[in-house]
């Protein structure tokens, strides 16, 4: 790539002495005669009077190599470097008042050469191989976790326990070695990037074989769960609030800035174009042969995960507030769920043997949907990191997050369990929605302490909670004279999590740390007292 820089000087003056004292000589540039170049700055001094016109009024022109760039630097060196590392060539300002120049340098409109794109190339390779390194470091951290705990007959999510180990870890090391503890958290970033940025995704499953899980659930069943679900959003809401209210009035603590975090990336219109070739090509494979990977849930996975990953990107992309009400969750399952019924009528299957073989439950023959739930236990993981990022604010904070989160979480258990005998639901239903209030993939595992629930229906309830939260909780908040931004954020996550996070921190992001926090700690709260035997068989009692 040629270019070509004009370099006009102003006043060009060396600004070591000894150069005035050296012998003059003639320049071949003009008729004026210029002392030889300084030995420190490298510069020619200003031309003498007697120069010609055309060598006076017109800037000098500076041919740089072809592969060369201007690069301006600032600093009180006054010398022209050589070409730099990379092969560049540097031009350095000086602070010095004497020294004044102005740099134009015209950009060539010729194509970037092959140099370029192999340059760009390797990082891009390097970054999969990262994000390939980290995150099966972490899938594979839960798989090990999941089957000790099996093989141990311990009745306790052994995602949560790899959470607690992780930051533990992260503690230790800031402790003692800082530095460490941010290799450590630089090197996982990737992992904990892809997760966030499909998190929905594995939240999913459960919602789209939810018509076979509600077939057989009563309607005046459903309207009690609704109830329930509406009534006690805005009681934990009112609880969570209040509590972290009454503290903050306590302790009297000051607000600091918290830490930033980090925001994956758009979906590209690459990704989507890809996706949707995916949907395509392995849709017609399976329509014209049923069992061509072997079983019909290995050949269906493939157009049911894209078809999944399709509708999330579009729902993603819709305005702001239509994803209040039609949340990319809802587009996901509606998308695998659409994809089904096309699957089901033209193969002759029909919808309920697709929607079996999206969600098997049998690790010898996954479907889409089981690759997608495998990927729950990293989500619990990943919160170590994020609660190690925001540590400071934790640590300032502990008395309003933690006696809030530990009152709101126990008042959604027991009050779900409470209201759901008082209007008499069915015991296994009561059960299955305890954790309404609870992320989906915590809330999963706290159900399955219990026998007999609809771990499709815990995981509706949830979304559903998380919509009512995104649409009312910011009116909720403002009439229940929620205005601190601790009680607001605790308040939020607590009773709506994710979604209604979202929809806070989009208008009032000084309460988006405390979500975050709340987001993650109700679920680990959660989680540990219905590990409590004594606390599974007293909600069990209460629920009937």
């Amino acid at each position: 790539m040629a270019a070509t820089a004009m370099i006009r000087i102003t006043t060009l003056r060396c600004r070591h002495d000894p150069l005035s004292s050296l012998p003059r000589t003639t320049s071949a540039a003009c008729s004026c005669t210029l002392p030889p170049r300084c030995r420190q700055c490298r510069l020619l001094p200003p031309h003498s009077s007697g120069c010609s016109p055309s060598s006076s009024i017109f800037p000098r022109r500076v041919r740089v190599r072809p592969t060369a760039a201007l690069k301006r630097i600032g600093g009180g060196n006054t010398s022209f470097m050589g070409p730099a590392n990379n092969g560049a060539t540097t031009l350095q300002r000086s602070s010095s008042p004497d020294l004044r120049r102005s740099l134009i340098v015209l950009k060539s409109t010729a194509g970037t050469g092959g140099g370029n794109a192999s340059s760009g190339l390797l990082p891009t390779i390097l970054g999969v191989a990262h994000l390939l390194v980290s995150l099966g470091i972490v899938l594979a951290t839960d798989k090990f976790l999941k089957q000790a705990f099996v093989a141990a007959s311990i009745k306790f999510p052994s995602a949560l326990f790899g959470m607690f180990c992780v930051f533990s870890v992260l503690v230790v090391f800031d402790t003692f070695v800082p530095a460490l503890a941010k290799a450590f958290m630089d090197f996982f970033e990737p992992a904990t990037l892809f997760i966030q940025r499909w998190l929905p995704l594995f939240y999913v499953p459960s919602l789209v074989v939810l018509p076979l899980a509600v077939r057989d659930v009563p309607a005046a069943s459903g309207v009690k769960i609704f109830a329930i679900t509406f009534g006690g959003w805005f009681a934990t809401l009112a609880v969570a609030g209040y509590t972290a209210l009454a503290v903050r009035k306590l302790v009297k603590t000051q607000l600091i800035p918290a830490e930033p975090m980090s925001k994956a990336s758009p979906f590209s219109t690459v990704e989507t174009w890809a996706w949707a070739a995916v949907f395509v090509a392995s849709f017609g494979v399976a329509c014209f042969n049923p069992r061509a990977l072997g079983t019909t849930a290995r050949t269906c996975l493939p157009f049911l995960l894209a078809a999944t990953v399709l509708g999330y990107m579009v729902g993603s992309g819709l305005p702001s507030g239509v994803k209040k009400v039609l949340h990319p969750i809802i587009t996901c399952a509606l998308s695998a769920d659409l994809a089904a019924v096309a699957y089901g009528y033209l193969s002759g299957s029909g919808l309920d043997a697709v929607l079996g073989d999206y969600l098997t439950k049998a690790p010898s023959n996954p479907g889409a949907g089981d690759v997608r739930m495998g990927f729950l236990g990293s989500v619990i993981i990943s919160f170590a990191f994020s609660m190690f990022k925001q540590r400071k604010l934790v640590k300032r904070h502990a008395a309003e997050i933690f006696t809030s989160i530990a009152i709101a979480s126990t008042f959604s258990l027991y009050s779900t369990a409470v209201i759901g005998r008082l209007i008499g639901l069915e015991p296994s239903l009561t059960i299955s929605i305890l954790p309404r209030c609870i992320t989906v993939a915590l809330a999963l595992s706290i159900v399955s302490f219990f026998e007999g629930v609809n771990s499709s229906l815990t995981a509706a309830v949830v979304v559903v909670t998380r919509l009512i939260g995104a649409n009312f909780v910011q009116v909720a908040m403002d009439k229940l004279g929620l205005n601190d931004p601790i009680a607001r954020g605790i308040g939020t996550a607590s009773s709506a999590h994710g979604l209604g996070t979202a929809a806070l921190s989009a208008k009032e992001p000084e309460a988006l740390p405390f979500c975050a926090i709340a987001y993650g700690l109700t679920g680990i709260f959660g989680s540990l007292v219905c590990s409590v035997p004594v606390v599974r068989q007293s909600l069990v009692f209460i629920a009937g």
